[in-house]
């Protein structure tokens, strides 16, 4: 009598990281994996302890740079060969298929760029203007019409305004029950355009509205959505490429929703820059009827209240900012920064330190957690330059740091670094300024 073959037990494999594709998403693996065989490296790159992973293949799934593949050995892929033969693989391989391609014919559905403009009283927030220069960019990558969408009461003019910032079209939707902005009301709306229209992109200011408007639609049509983004692009699957710091601002994580559509992005003011306004160009403006009542919205504005101070100073549309640090010492050291930026004709900014430290008021804080600023010259004095600060300043135009630690990672995206004592660099500057001013004066006369 023969003994009965034992059944072959069909070999899972080991996770293993594919060199230079990893996008540092956020760690997303090590959250898949159930017996905790990932670790990450300060690049957000994650390491894969062989001896614990057990083959599960849900890192790998969750993947969204397919940066993850399952390895096996040459006896593996052997038994794996024998199995497909026994069990029928071509009918496995065909479902796969069959898979992909009805998720590859839902995200076809989706095509185009939008940018929601935000307005209040019918003045749009530059935000919305600079969202229309990186999504012009976008559009012409994936190769489709760029599209603002405008929504309030009597604002027809702010289509017009989207077209010469470069959009291409204008979705219209203008009715009294849109005149002030609410939550439900413009949920509403937005959601109807795409049931409509299905764009595979929304791009959002990351401003109180923005990020109120932005988290209720995706959660509405169940999609992705990436707030904060510091930078924007597209790869060769269409997938919306969103960059923004993670891990507490220590790396910079490039974070995509291949899966779902439409991709939402919000995006600070200023982060992006201005584009060109060109007067004069056209577009399309497409109506759509707003069938939403007032009766099925149950917040109601009563009165509309400003909260501009005429002495409130915005720092983040400043041409010129001087900004202190912990290297300050001190709130009253603060003053020789103002004489500074008096002298420049620019403002007083400062580190999320100094602001903790009671030195400065939040609303002078430049960073990531503060205010992103683009201005034409950022003076750094006592700023070390934590990547949380670098985030909402390295985009300006000239960077001055002024910092007696040579190591400081300011100077490393700065145009000119200055090593020493700021109470004597500073102070021996706006004297110079003063002189310099004084011989203009001197000379016109």
């Amino acid at each position: 009598m023969t003994e009965p073959k034992k059944p072959v037990k069909k070999p899972r494999g080991k996770a293993r990281l594919i060199e230079g594709k990893c996008i540092a998403c956020g760690a997303r693996c090590q959250s898949a994996c159930p017996v905790n065989a990932i670790e990450m490296t300060e690049a957000g790159e994650p390491i894969i302890l062989s001896d614990k992973c057990i083959g599960c293949i849900k890192c790998v799934k969750v993947c969204p740079a397919d940066a993850l593949e399952m390895f096996f050995t040459p006896e593996e892929l052997k038994i794996l060969e024998e199995l497909a033969k026994q069990q029928g693989g071509e009918a496995v391989e065909e479902e796969v298929d069959e898979e992909a391609k009805a998720l590859a014919e839902k995200l076809a559905a989706y095509r185009g760029v939008w940018v929601f403009v935000e307005q209040t009283e019918g003045e749009a927030a530059k935000v919305s203007w600079e969202l229309l220069g990186k999504g012009r960019e976008l559009a012409d990558d994936l190769q489709v019409p760029l599209s603002a969408v405008v929504m309030g009461e009597g604002v027809e003019h702010l289509c017009t305004e989207a077209f010469a910032y470069g959009a291409d079209q204008a979705y219209l939707m203008d009715a009294p029950v849109l005149k002030h902005f609410r939550t439900a009301s413009y949920l509403k709306a937005v959601c109807k355009l795409i049931d409509l229209y299905k764009p595979e992109i929304i791009l959002m200011g990351a401003t109180g509205l923005g990020r109120d408007l932005a988290g209720a639609v995706a959660t509405v049509v169940a999609t992705g959505l990436t707030a904060d983004c510091t930078g924007l692009g597209v790869d060769d699957n269409r997938n919306l490429k969103q960059t923004r710091p993670a891990f507490g601002g220590n790396i910079m994580a490039t974070i995509m929703c291949d899966k779902f559509r439409p991709q939402m992005a919000t995006v600070r003011p200023h982060v992006m820059q201005m584009p060109e306004r060109v007067q004069g160009r056209s577009g399309t403006i497409v109506r759509v009827d707003c069938t939403i009542r007032e009766e099925e919205i149950l917040a109601k504005v009563l009165e509309v209240i400003s909260d501009k101070k005429k002495d409130h100073v915005d720092i983040a549309g400043a041409e010129v900012i001087v900004s202190g640090g912990r290297g300050m010492m001190g709130k009253e050291n603060f003053a020789m920064l103002k004489e500074l930026a008096d002298e420049l004709g620019g403002v007083v900014g400062s580190s999320r330190s100094a602001v903790d430290a009671g030195w400065m008021p939040v609303e002078r804080q430049v960073g990531q957690t503060g205010k992103t600023v683009r201005p034409k010259i950022y003076i750094a004095c006592g700023i070390s330059g934590a990547i949380q600060h670098l985030v909402g300043m390295q985009d300006s135009d000239v960077v001055i740091a002024i910092n007696r630690d040579k190591e400081a990672p300011i100077f490393e995206v700065a145009t000119y670094g200055i090593v020493g004592d700021l109470f004597r660099i500073v102070p021996a500057i706006t004297a110079r300024i003063r002189e310099l001013k004084a011989q203009r004066a001197k000379n016109v006369a």
